[in-house]
């Protein structure tokens, strides 16, 4: 048995000859995992997402699910896979419940979904409500309901939390912890927002201009960290800096703020005793490190 929900080899996708929108994608999902695939506008996550759930024609690759190709056995598969890209169509005149009602005929699943995966998303207390009267937010719960009606094994989501206020975005980020953590669903959603998916994921893939730079766990991702300066707080910045440069270090005083490129630790101390005996008081020497946000734009910018 494979140990991935989403798996694909060499796939490859072009408009036209000169184009090329996907190049050799090699994505591998973990079983119970959340997945985020990262990338800028136009990087061709939606494009990703459109072909392995056959929205869009293969041009080059393989597909699997569950360690089974997709393109053989598409129809069981894809009773397995809920997916929500964009927004689904949802009747505006109608409740959650109805709007339920209706997929509920068409994924031919027990009417008691309707009701089990409106309290899943926090929605069973809307009763006569209609979709017009919702919020964006409850909006994009209500799809995810729809995605979820049929018991699926594997989520894929592109951008759910597009347009969203930081309350909404909150809200759907914790609904996916749960169905994760408590229904042990493989989550695999598309974001080009680094600094809210790293407080959801375990997993991350970056792709930039259809190639794939990066795929591991958050943690390798946070292992490509390193320090690139230390920020200085004295009562004297000039004389500090006129020390600084006197070592032969890089610093640079600009905005009331001290800072040095990077030196070892042992020189770090060395500076801090000298400052001190030359009558220079430290209120602050601080490390800093690039944050994810740094090495994703290094590696996109590649």
């Amino acid at each position: 048995m494979t140990s991935y929900s989403l798996e694909t080899n060499h796939l490859t996708h072009h408009f036209s000859e000169s184009e090329k929108v996907l190049n050799e994608i090699n994505l591998q999902v973990l079983k119970g995992s959340i997945y985020g695939f990262l990338g800028p506008n136009g990087a061709g996550k939606t494009t990703t997402i459109r072909v392995v759930l056959g929205l869009l024609k293969k041009q080059q690759g393989i597909i699997s699910f569950f360690g089974i190709p997709f393109y053989e056995n598409r129809i069981a598969i894809l009773r397995k896979v809920g997916s929500l890209i964009e927004s689904p169509s949802l009747y505006a005149h109608l409740t959650a419940t109805e709007n339920l009602m209706i997929y509920q005929k068409i994924y031919q699943c027990p009417k008691i979904r309707v009701s089990e995966v409106l309290n899943l998303v926090g929605l069973s207390n809307t009763n006569v409500k209609k979709i017009n009267q919702f919020s964006l937010g409850m909006k994009q719960r209500l799809s995810i309901a729809v995605a979820l009606l049929h018991s699926p094994s594997l989520l894929i989501l592109d951008e759910p939390t597009n347009g969203l206020d930081p309350n909404g975005i909150i809200e759907i980020r914790e609904l996916l912890k749960k169905l994760n953590r408590e229904k042990g669903i493989t989550i695999f959603i598309s974001s080009h927002l680094l600094s809210e998916i790293e407080k959801l994921v375990s997993h991350v893939g970056i792709i930039n201009k259809g190639t794939l730079m990066f795929q591991g766990t958050l943690e390798e991702l946070k292992s490509k960290q390193t320090s690139s300066y230390v920020i200085l707080d004295t009562s004297n910045a000039e004389k500090a800096l006129k020390i600084i440069t006197d070592n032969h270090w890089h610093g640079n005083y600009e905005n009331e703020r001290l800072t040095i490129q990077m030196i070892p630790k042992e020189n770090i101390a060395i500076l801090n005793r000298q400052l001190v005996s030359n009558d220079i008081d430290v209120y602050e020497m601080r490390i800093v490190k690039n944050d994810l946000e740094t090495i994703f734009m290094d590696l996109i910018n590649k």
